[in-house]
């Protein structure tokens, strides 16, 4: 059992459950998985590039990445249907904590002029978004071998919250730095 997993079966439950006034154990929010997605709009000159990415994703996730493909044309964007555009990857159990762990421990704190996570991220319904403007920032991404562009991520926490305040008690009892 990974430590982030443990602390949340001894800690975050039991408060949750006092905070909350739950009846059960079963009633207390948990994560239920973690989405690491990157767009890539420069995909359409260079198929190079969605390579690249999915070896980058698949360092930082611990897992394999999916390439992503357009769902239709669009003539604005010279994107046809079918086309490779992005990659993601969908942590759940041992790998989703480890990834946690690793993110708030590490790579958080790494990131340049950080002040904490935007409190107003959360979607209503108990999940939480935010964006990272650069991979370099997990230690698993060799900073010699990026090629001039520098690549984004987006993580998605989803939990089994149905409120934004049970979800934010959540987060903030993993340690994620939410403003």
């Amino acid at each position: 059992m990974s430590q982030f997993a443990q602390h949340y079966k001894e800690t975050v439950l039991p408060q949750l459950v006092k905070d909350f006034g739950y009846n059960s154990v079963m009633e207390a929010p948990k994560l239920q998985k973690i989405t690491l997605n990157m767009g890539l709009g420069s995909a359409v000159q260079d198929k190079k590039i969605v390579e690249v990415a999915v070896k980058d994703l698949s360092a930082i996730a611990g897992q394999k990445a999916v390439v992503t493909r357009a769902r239709k044309s669009v003539a604005s964007f010279k994107i046809r249907e079918g086309w490779p555009i992005g990659c993601k990857v969908v942590l759940r159990g041992h790998n989703m904590y480890e990834f946690f762990k690793r993110l708030v421990c590490i790579a958080l704190p790494r990131v340049r002029d950080f002040r904490g996570l935007n409190p107003k991220s959360f979607d209503g319904k108990g999940n939480y978004s935010f964006g990272l403007k650069e991979l370099i920032v997990f230690p698993e991404i060799d900073f010699d071998g990026i090629d001039s562009k520098i690549k984004g991520l987006d993580v998605c926490f989803t939990t089994s919250a149905k409120t934004d305040d049970e979800a934010k008690a959540l987060l903030k009892a993993f340690q994620l730095p939410i403003k």
